[in-house]
């Protein structure tokens, strides 16, 4: 007789540049989610999916959580990430090692074991950290009571994660898979293509300028010969911030373009024709629309 089919949500949680969106990547073996070195990357909810033997895990990363979010788009952020961990079968909060317990962790833990069931922990980064101070890390952390196991783990190079996905595929609720068997991620195309731009922008521009900008996908038209055309608006605040996006002689927009849409051709594995405009928006963060394409509540 053959074991039962078992299916369940797991929310990765953590201050901004824990290392989640790389644990997701390295948990599915693709790229599924961006990934930059800057903090508050990640805006949507995003969805990986892994079947590991009968069990289908499905991963959502969610946006950091840090303590004091300001504007509309910051709290529409975190309330998403509690949200995204009340509704799943387990939460995993994932610790950079290597920073320890801040702060903001420490709201964390407190704000997990206020919602009355055990958490699993993901040390992550221990590449990055002596063995005893890993040791003296996961002994303080397990004295919380926020947590029933801990893992140790880096999603850069890959170690211990094969062990958190075989744990977490036993520990689901039995239940028919929800995707098919081959299915990397719960992404729509436009929104994914989206999120690629956003990606390059954040590797080029510096300071604040990113968090400033956000990225449409206004046309997908699939060509006869095989290819994509993909239109995208970049949104920004004001004039100045244009100015820096376009660069010199359109020298900034060429490049995040070109490497956008080397990207999306290597996801979809095939060619894509990439044009992208800049505009205008004041106060988009307070555009109702924007969220609901995000998956945010406007109402945070």
């Amino acid at each position: 007789m053959s074991e039962e089919k078992r299916c369940g949500f797991v929310a990765l949680l953590g201050v901004p540049n824990a290392g989640k969106s790389t644990l997701l990547n390295c948990l599915v073996g693709a790229k599924v989610s961006i990934v930059t070195h800057k903090a508050q990357t990640t805006r949507v909810r995003v969805r990986g999916i892994v079947t590991e033997g009968v069990a289908q895990i499905i991963f959502v990363d969610t946006p950091g959580i840090f303590a004091t979010p300001g504007r509309r788009l910051e709290r529409a952020m975190v309330a998403t990430a509690w949200t995204e961990a009340g509704n799943a079968d387990l939460a995993l909060l994932v610790v950079d090692a290597s920073h320890g317990i801040d702060d903001e962790t420490q709201a964390i833990i407190e704000r997990l074991k206020q919602a009355g069931r055990p958490a699993l922990l993901a040390l992550n980064k221990i590449d990055l950290v002596k063995r005893e101070s890993l040791l003296e890390l996961a002994g303080a952390l397990d004295a919380t009571g926020a947590f029933s196991d801990i893992f140790m783990l880096s999603a850069l190079t890959g170690d211990g994660v094969a062990d958190l996905r075989a744990f977490l595929s036993r520990k689901l609720p039995a239940g028919p898979w929800l995707y098919p068997e081959d299915q990397l991620a719960d992404l729509p195309l436009r929104l994914m293509a989206a999120e690629t731009t956003r990606e390059q922008a954040f590797l080029r521009l510096h300071q604040e300028l990113p968090y400033a900008l956000t990225v449409e996908t206004d046309e997908w038209r699939d060509l006869t010969d095989g290819s994509a055309r993909v239109g995208q608006t970049i949104y920004v605040e004001r004039n100045t911030q244009k100015a820096i996006v376009l660069g010199k002689g359109g020298a900034y927009i060429k490049t995040i373009r070109m490497a956008a849409q080397k990207e999306l051709a290597a996801a979809l594995g095939r060619p894509v024709h990439l044009f992208i405009h800049v505009k205008v928006r004041k106060d988009w963060v307070e555009d109702r629309d924007r969220y609901r394409d995000l998956g945010l509540n406007f109402m945070s």
